[in-house]
């Protein structure tokens, strides 16, 4: 015996508002637009950093290495093609300072604790009066009889 079902189709008109509204509350919770906004000022700061590594601090380390273009100029030549590691030593320390930038901000700045800082957990509580027979007649029990 077989049951045949009929499957009736959505409106859709109701299935686009359905939709929207679904989208409407994911959209507008509280952790998604945090997580936007954080994004956007991280995404900024980054920026920042950025520009101030690249713009300030390695045109003075150039002024100090030698050679015409300082560390942009630094290519190692192999076969007859050029290998730029100046361009990435750059781009490490970019790093490094981006790094450093993030960890004074998050953790001296904002003083999120990190794993030294937590608090150590506390003692449990002494088992009360009622504990501690029900474990006494637990420990009564145990003992082979004889």
């Amino acid at each position: 015996m077989s049951v045949t079902r009929r499957l009736t189709p959505l409106d859709p008109a109701r299935r686009a508002f359905s939709l929207a509204q679904e989208f409407k509350a994911f959209a507008l919770k509280g952790n998604v637009i945090d997580l936007a906004v954080a994004v956007m000022i991280g995404g900024a700061f980054g920026k920042l950093v950025d520009s101030a590594v690249k713009h300030l601090f390695m045109p003075l380390v150039g002024v100090l290495m030698p050679g015409e273009q300082g560390y942009v100029g630094w290519k190692l030549v192999v076969r007859g093609r050029e290998i730029p590691y100046g361009l990435f030593l750059g781009e490490l320390v970019n790093f490094l300072i981006v790094a450093l930038a993030v960890f004074v901000f998050i953790v001296k700045f904002l003083g999120w604790a990190t794993k030294a800082k937590q608090e150590p957990v506390a003692a449990p509580a002494p088992p009360t009066r009622d504990q501690a027979l029900l474990a006494e007649i637990r420990d009564l029990l145990k003992r082979p009889s004889g």
